[in-house]
């Protein structure tokens, strides 16, 4: 299991901190569109 993880992680090395932070926009997006309604 770990040996595939690694593998996985060499293999995606040049595209993961480019998916680590989409999914931080994404984050970001949806706590900001779950407190958009207590602006208003």
């Amino acid at each position: 299991m770990m040996n595939e993880i690694r593998q996985v992680l060499h293999r995606s090395r040049a595209t993961i901190w480019q998916d680590m932070a989409g999914g931080a926009a994404l984050m970001i997006g949806l706590v900001g569109m779950l407190h958009l309604p207590g602006f208003f």
